[in-house]
């Protein structure tokens, strides 16, 4: 998050968005984990996680789809050839990966 922070103010948006995804991801990987939920991929991170937290409610849908809209943004960011992101779309996703760290760091605690 503080690497998100520091691209943010440099207004380096497709980096940016990489790195809140990862912060967002890294997370996912700690529930699963805690859960003893293992897996090798991005994609089976993203299905893991929605059939075991968001499909049973233990998550809301909403962190669901704003988590999978990060995971395509950053193939977007990293793989696409001239796609930049602008601070319109990546300022709100900032405190979303807060919001959602702070969910799956209560959810391992509780």
């Amino acid at each position: 998050m503080e690497d998100a922070q520091l691209l943010i103010e440099s207004k380096r948006w497709n980096s940016a968005i990489n790195r809140l995804y990862y912060s967002a991801f890294y997370a996912v990987i700690a529930l699963l984990l805690n859960e003893n939920h293992k897996t090798t991929t991005h994609n089976g991170v993203k299905s893991i996680f929605s059939e075991q937290f968001i499909k049973k409610n233990i998550i809301s849908q909403e962190f669901g789809k704003r988590y999978s809209q990060l995971f395509t943004w950053r193939q977007k960011g990293d793989y696409a050839d001239l796609f930049d992101f602008t601070e319109e779309k990546v300022l709100p996703y900032y405190d979303f990966v807060k919001k959602f760290i702070l969910q799956i760091e209560k959810n391992i605690t509780d």
